[in-house]
């Protein structure tokens, strides 16, 4: 009887088609990085000639938010993996352990897409499609979260099928805070994955949740530690991981401690160090658990359980794309440039009572009064 190898061996073709849309060499981008690693069985043994992918965002010292170029990047990138014969599944993480994604570059925002919607409208067109590259590609997407998953890098690793969180990060959106709304995805995909009020909640207030709560939601699939004290891995000990009740009588899970607790809690992380081995273990685990099963199978189930997520996603993306276009020349273009402007000494955050009050009373948007709301601008004057 012939063997599985020798029936692969006698009856390959050739040669294959290329299904790329650019030459391989062409994907490479900076802020992209992309390695093909052996994919391994649940034993642990390799499992030759297939391997999973590994598309990493890599602008560590901005938090890994990414710009216009590293969006095209992204799109090639999962691109590339989809029509990969070899590819079991794809990871989608970054480098580090502070930061998966903030989401825009807000240095690029301020000082070259406010005040230029006509422009602005086309970085959303490579936005929208790398949004809908996760979504559509042929292979099983793994969102391993290194570190905070905040606003647009919340958005893009929703649109991702499984998500892997090491518990020191945290997830949330920074939309009405600083000049924009979720409409990247999240107000498509929040709603369905932990319902309308926690949707509301995230999506209008932009108060950051803990990697804890993010699982108890259901938001991410898989959780692990990553801070180690002694040598010893410890969960996250700025979270509550027990039911409770605050001063206010509020029943608390997940959340964050009081600030006597929580500055214990940091001065603990200080002292230990970050070991996100377990985190790529989990990883690797899960991928081994797609690896066996059939592919056509496999693929076929996962864009049917994409559908909610494309159906709201497709529904909204040009109508949002337009409207965070022309934001940019009124709140966008302020918020984003008080972030950018703004230190930690005098925050990053317009005066949003002052400009409540102006345009209560019709004040029209102009650069005096922009400038008149960034951090500061009454000390000086």
């Amino acid at each position: 009887m012939a063997t599985a190898d020798s029936i692969i061996e006698t009856t390959k073709p050739d040669e294959l088609n290329d299904h790329n849309l650019v030459a391989i060499a062409e994907t490479v981008t900076d802020g992209i990085l992309y390695e093909k690693r052996p994919a391994k069985r649940r034993d642990g043994s390799v499992a030759e000639g297939l391997y999973n992918v590994w598309i990493t965002l890599d602008n560590p010292k901005q938090f890994n938010s990414y710009t216009t170029d590293m969006v095209k990047g992204a799109i090639l990138a999962f691109r590339r993996a989809s029509v990969d014969r070899e590819v079991n599944a794809v990871v989608f993480t970054a480098v580090g352990d502070k930061a998966f994604c903030t989401g825009g570059n807000t240095k690029e925002y301020a000082e070259y897409y406010a005040g230029n919607p006509q422009e602005y409208r086309q970085y959303m067109r490579l936005f929208n499609d790398m949004v809908s590259a996760i979504l559509g590609c042929d292979k099983p997407v793994v969102c391993r979260v290194n570190g905070m998953r905040i606003g647009g890098g919340q958005e893009i690793g929703m649109a991702c099928d499984f998500s892997v969180a090491q518990d020191l990060s945290n997830f949330g959106q920074a939309g009405p805070k600083h000049g924009s709304a979720a409409i990247g995805g999240s107000t498509d995909f929040l709603p369905l994955m932990i319902g309308a009020e926690q949707a509301m909640v995230s999506g209008t207030l932009c108060e950051p949740f803990s990697a804890h709560k993010a699982n108890r939601l259901g938001i991410i699939s898989g959780l692990v530690p990553a801070l180690k004290i002694d040598g010893k891995f410890v969960a996250n000990p700025s979270v509550i991981t027990d039911q409770m009740f605050d001063e206010y009588g509020r029943i608390v899970h997940g959340e964050f401690k009081t600030s006597d607790d929580m500055k214990a809690a940091r001065e603990l992380i200080k002292s230990g160090e970050i070991d996100l081995s377990l985190l790529d273990e989990a990883v690797e685990a899960l991928c081994a658990k797609l690896l066996e099963t059939f592919p056509d199978c496999m693929t076929k189930s996962v864009e049917e359980l994409r559908k909610p997520k494309l159906q709201a996603w497709n529904q909204n993306k040009e109508n949002s794309r337009a409207w965070l276009s022309l934001n940019m020349m009124t709140e966008a273009r302020t918020g984003f440039r008080a972030f950018n402007e703004g230190t930690r000494e005098t925050g990053r955050e317009i005066d949003f009572v002052k400009l409540r009050q102006a345009l209560a009373v019709g004040t029209p948007w102009t650069p005096e009064l922009i400038d008149s709301l960034m951090p500061g601008a009454d000390t000086n004057d």
